[in-house]
């Protein structure tokens, strides 16, 4: 198979062996060597389609490595399996101003393609604190979410068109620029959000936008839950279609967030109950920062915030709003952590995370509860900071966290994905007759079961 592989993609790009796989790992930023057999590093769509046919020839598992920026343990591989990283196709092809879209190759950093397209005066919205290491592959495979999709959308809401190699090493394309196409079945929709299951993502075309020329922010302190949708709705009504980003941290994660941030001013003191992070997208330089400030005074004059500070600058706004996406530092406090991100209706959420936060603190070996999250979509993220990371201790977590969610028609996963280490509780987000049918599409497309095989189910 080695001399297979240098026969399709050149041998520099077969790394077989533990000195020449030892740059890569199954999670970015770590040292945790990487177990698999070896790494291929195909550069085009025909490369991939070639590796993935002899592999299915020959019944061998594949594991897809993008960004590795994931968190549910989707890119973690055994001895026996190989693994495709897609870095070497990063190229961006097409920045089409006219119909505003933009096609780029699955191992294009998103960072570098949001930069591409601003350049050009247009604007991609997806935005989250892995946006310099994710690649947009990756992105759309996980249908990646964010702090905009109050406004954009999840990824899938901005795909317009996929190229994607099957497990057999066909290659479906449909790169298309046009936003309506209702003939027959949707088939992108297959690979986005699939965990690179059903097929390996080589190329997107996304809608873009027209780049926004002003961007404002606001930090707010709110005393109860219940003044934070309101505050919501207010904020929502005043900016008139502006309001891009909506974003909360419970007063002890803003403790932890503020506590790291040395290098920065501090905006607001720790003394609040509820911090609400609210982004302004719009095209008035004149007028969108007045809007902003008297939707927050009128807000202040109804009692809905008891604080507030303003953002007009580009580094105010970036320097607010690095506080809640440097969740790097709610890490910190503790030895080990484990992290959730599930979805809850709105009108519950108040009530579901205070008895989650309380049980989990009761717990001897918990150390820390913190939850922050994206309030407008319904997603919370939880950092519970422990002790020891033994699995039986993992698993009670998990249990009072997942506990209520299918009883509240809530999600296990809002934007992470499901990968290896949310299966146990998928039943909580999906009936037996959706799983079931899950799996005959997998079946049918994967009969053999060796693209990212064990994920999700």
């Amino acid at each position: 198979m080695v001399e297979a592989f240098k026969k399709i993609i050149g041998p520099s790009n077969v790394l077989y062996g533990g000195a020449e796989k030892a740059r890569f790992s199954h999670v970015w930023a770590t040292d945790v060597p990487l177990t698999a057999k070896g790494v291929l590093l195909p550069s085009t769509t025909e490369q991939v389609s070639k590796i993935l046919a002899l592999c299915y020839q020959h019944d061998v598992e594949i594991v897809v490595h993008g960004g590795l920026t994931n968190l549910v343990g989707a890119t973690e591989t055994t001895s026996n399996q190989w693994v495709i990283s897609l870095e070497k196709m990063n190229a961006i092809e097409e920045i089409d101003q006219e119909s505003k879209v933009v096609i780029a190759q699955a191992g294009t950093v998103l960072e570098h393609l949001i930069h591409a397209v601003t350049e050009k005066g247009l604007f991609l919205p997806l935005h989250f604190g892995a946006k310099g290491s994710a690649q947009i592959g990756g992105v759309v495979a996980t249908n990646a979410g964010g702090m905009r999709v109050l406004k954009y959308g999840m990824a899938r809401n901005l795909v317009i068109g996929i190229e994607a190699v099957l497990p057999t090493g066909e290659v479906i394309s449909s790169l298309k620029k046009i936003i309506k196409d209702n003939s027959g079945y949707d088939l992108k929709q297959l690979f986005i959000g699939a965990e690179g299951t059903l097929g390996i993502i080589t190329r997107v075309s996304l809608r873009l936008f027209e780049l926004p020329t002003s961007r404002y922010a606001a930090l707010c302190g709110v005393d109860t839950f219940k003044k934070v949708t309101r505050l919501l709705r207010h904020i929502d009504r005043e900016l008139s279609g502006n309001l891009s980003a909506y974003e909360l941290m419970w007063q002890s994660s803003y403790q932890v967030a503020v506590s790291a941030a040395s290098d920065r001013s501090v905006p607001m003191h720790s003394a609040y109950s509820y911090y609400v992070f609210i982004e302004s997208l719009g095209n008035d330089l004149g007028s969108d920062y007045i809007i902003l400030e008297n939707a927050i005074t009128s807000a202040a004059e109804a009692e809905l915030i008891v604080d507030a500070v303003m953002a007009q600058s580009d580094r105010e706004v970036e320097n607010l709003f690095h506080i809640r996406e440097n969740t790097h530092a709610l890490r910190q406090p503790f030895p080990y952590t484990q992290h959730f991100d599930i979805s809850l209706p709105v009108n519950i959420m108040d009530v579901e995370i205070t008895r989650i936060v309380a049980e989990l603190e009761a717990i001897s070996f918990v150390e820390g509860v913190l939850p922050f999250g994206h309030i407008a979509d319904g997603n919370i993220h939880l950092v519970v900071g422990k002790s020891d990371n033994k699995l039986a201790h993992s698993q009670k977590i998990e249990t009072v966290v997942y506990q209520n969610l299918k009883k509240y028609l809530g999600s296990v996963s809002a934007e992470h994905g499901i990968g290896l280490f949310k299966k146990t509780f998928l039943d909580t987000s999906k009936s037996k007759a959706e799983i079931a049918l899950m799996k005959t599409l997998k079946q049918a497309i994967d009969p053999k079961n060796l693209l990212n095989p064990g994920r999700i189910f």
